[in-house]
């Protein structure tokens, strides 16, 4: 089956309970219809760049998926129609990263220059 990444914006006044809630909520949705959910992530509450639905900020959630392309429409849609949902980006790879995430990572993981000198 192909291989997707998803990233989900939800609302701001969501608790993080609620927001971990969406992420199994649409985990079901997709194993319902046949796929899988390799890996999940919550990145937390972040500022988003500019206001979306008058909102400054939102909780990010991040899926790797190994779903049919059914699958993933079906929960595409219901995201789309979820009034809690405000953006969704969904793309196909070739294959998963191995670990978290750039936004899981710690910074000085994730940052391969030197220290500057003053």
């Amino acid at each position: 089956m192909p291989l997707y990444e998803h990233v989900f914006i939800s609302r701001q006044d969501l608790s993080n309970a609620q927001a971990e809630g969406l992420i199994e909520h649409f985990s079901t949705v997709l194993t319902d219809n046949g796929g899988k959910v390799v890996e999940n992530e919550y990145w937390g509450v972040k500022t988003l760049a500019y206001k979306i639905n008058k909102n400054r900020k939102g909780h990010f959630a991040f899926l790797k998926t190994d779903a049919p392309a059914d699958a993933v429409q079906e929960m595409e849609r219901l995201m789309r129609l979820h009034d809690d949902v405000m953006r969704v980006l969904t793309i196909k790879v070739e294959e998963h990263e191995e670990g978290p995430s750039v936004q899981m990572q710690k910074k000085d993981e994730r940052d391969g220059r030197r220290e500057r000198r003053n």
